[in-house]
Formats: structure tokens, C-alpha cells, sequence
């Protein structure tokens, strides 16, 4: 008796976990979409990040054009103040 109500137990068990065809159809269905969807995902994450790479780099690009530009300036100044600088050092010499 226990034999045969452990065994009913175990059929009925089985019969419920298992699944028809159908259900196992609309699973991989599920299972392939929500891939998909994931994949979209992360090729959308993808584009952005390149997005935002891209500014990051046009920044840095400009920045440094910028940094560039005030160093040949301030240069340029120094040269200028030098070149004043001998031109006062030789008129006090000749002057002396």
C-alpha cells in the first residue's frame, strides 16, 4: 500500500512538473526574445559609451590645442621681454 501511494505521489509529481511541447516551445521562445532584448541592450550601452568617448577625446583635444596656443603666447612675451632686456643691457654699456 505504501509502495502504491509513493508511486501516485511520485506519477503525479512528474506529471505536473512536466511540461507539453507547447510550454516548452513558448519557454525557449521567452528565453530567446529576452536574449535578444539583452543584446539590444548592450549593443544601445555599446553606442554610448562610444558617444561619450568620443566627446571626451574632442575635449581633451581642444584642451590641449588651448593649452598650446597660451604656451606659445607666454612664450612669444618672454622672448620679447629678452629681446628688450639686451636692447637695455647694450644701451647702458654703451652709455658707461
Amino acid at each position: 500500500m505504501r509502495i502504491a501511494l509513493v508511486a501516485a505521489v511520485s506519477a503525479l509529481a512528474l506529471g505536473a512538473a512536466a511540461c507539453t511541447q507547447s510550454d516548452q516551445d513558448n519557454a525557449q521562445a521567452d528565453a530567446n526574445e529576452a536574449a535578444a532584448e539583452t543584446g539590444d541592450a548592450a549593443q544601445d550601452a555599446g553606442a554610448v559609451i562610444k558617444e561619450e568617448a568620443s566627446q571626451v577625446g574632442s575635449a581633451v583635444a581642444a584642451g590641449a590645442r588651448e593649452a598650446g596656443q597660451e604656451i606659445d603666447e607666454a612664450t612669444d612675451k618672454l622672448a620679447e621681454k629678452a629681446d628688450d632686456q639686451a636692447a637695455e643691457t647694450a644701451a647702458d654699456e654703451k652709455g658707461n
